[in-house]
């Protein structure tokens, strides 16, 4: 399969670096290779990469650079929040709250410290994703530690309130932490406007490399490392940093915060474009997630009677790469937990697809997939014994 005729739709699972961005890491690889914790001028030369990413990273945020950790992946920056804030914050209380549609890296965490004694309530959502922030307000306890909400969802790409909610946990004295994975560096984030303690976010999905992300955490709170080891990152994330990664993480931040609106209005036009085009041309087929608080790259909708897995196949053959959901979950070959949590029955959450556009891809491509994908939905529905059409 030749790269040029590939049309890529998976950009919520990782997007294509930007030139520019392997441009800043090169340096990095051929001739500023040093550890950054040396103390000879080949480990400064690194080191000076690293603290210029760092404000690069910080800037697009709205945050300070020394509020900024780099780690290695938005799972790695969500475990980190969440049992790091915890463990550090547990005389205050062991109770924490998040929504049925966290990421895994979030749940699953989660699951771990209920083993170690904590107590977690998961909010449910409506059709659309939304998480109603009274219900939150409602489930506040005394020993309510952390409440920990995603800004925008990855598979139905639902935008929530983010702000009701950070006042809300701030009224109550409890700490906010959201996973901002889909959301920084693809629509504006300001942690200050949003009021977010703590915001996990990363590279891989704003045409950056691999291997680099960061967890913001706002002055004052309180995290117990994560990684044990060495004294780097202030010694709040032990190892060696992945240099020409954090590198190229803070190009894309550079480039994402002066490119980030005239990207959107062009993702915005592709992805109504595809939404209409599936929606006149196929039948019994439903979108999730909310249309007027929505990711701008996003169109998740669930095609009845045949399962998800076989349309990505389908597709794979005509080039077009798409998927079924989290990239961190489709291996398991098992229901989207967000498809569930916002009412689908089982039968159609199987037949959901995630199409998530980005910068590189064109008005052509879209068309192409409108032209492809009917015939694909016919011909496995007329395979499947659950369709009588």
């Amino acid at each position: 399969m030749e790269d040029n005729k590939l049309i890529y739709l998976d950009n919520a699972s990782s997007t294509k670096p930007d030139d520019r961005v392997i441009q800043e890491m090169l340096p990095f690889i051929k001739n500023h290779y040093g550890n950054p914790s040396s103390v000879h001028q080949a480990g400064a030369d690194a080191k000076e990469g690293i603290e210029n990413a760092r404000f690069k990273v910080a800037d697009l945020i709205g945050a300070k650079p020394e509020e900024i950790y780099f780690t290695s992946c938005g799972s790695e920056s969500n475990n980190f929040a969440l049992m790091g804030i915890a463990d550090a914050n547990q005389s205050k209380g062991k109770h924490i709250i998040a929504s049925a549609i966290e990421h895994i890296s979030i749940l699953n965490p989660l699951k771990e410290l209920q083993k170690r004694g904590y107590e977690t309530t998961i909010i449910a959502v409506d059709r659309e994703g939304f998480v109603n922030p009274e219900d939150i307000k409602n489930t506040i306890r005394p020993d309510t530690v952390l409440i920990s909400i995603m800004h925008a969802n990855n598979e139905i790409g639902t935008i929530q309130k983010i702000r009701e909610i950070s006042d809300i946990a701030h009224n109550h004295g409890i700490i906010f932490h959201s996973d901002g994975v889909a959301t920084a560096g693809i629509i504006k984030v300001d942690v200050n406007e949003l009021g977010i303690d703590s915001l996990s976010f990363s590279s891989q999905q704003m045409y950056g490399p691999k291997g680099a992300a960061a967890l913001y955490l706002k002055k004052g709170i309180r995290i117990k490392p994560f990684i044990l080891g060495g004294v780097q990152e202030r010694g709040r994330r032990a190892g060696t940093e992945n240099v020409p990664a954090i590198a190229g993480f803070g190009r894309a931040c550079e480039i994402a915060k002066t490119e980030m609106n005239s990207i959107n209005e062009r993702l915005i036009k592709l992805r109504d474009r595809l939404i209409k085009g599936i929606l006149d041309n196929i039948k019994e087929v439903t979108l999730n997630g909310s249309m007027e608080s929505r990711l701008p790259g996003n169109v998740h909708v669930s095609f009845k009677y045949i399962e998800g897995e076989s349309i990505v196949l389908f597709l794979n053959m005509q080039q077009i790469t798409v998927a079924t959901g989290s990239s961190c979950a489709s291996q398991a070959l098992k229901v989207s937990h967000v498809c569930t949590s916002i009412g689908l029955d089982q039968a159609t959450a199987q037949g959901s697809i995630l199409f998530s556009l980005g910068k590189y891809n064109t008005e052509t491509e879209i068309d192409r997939v409108i032209e492809v994908l009917p015939p694909i939905i016919d011909r496995l529905r007329k395979m499947s014994p659950l369709y009588r059409g």
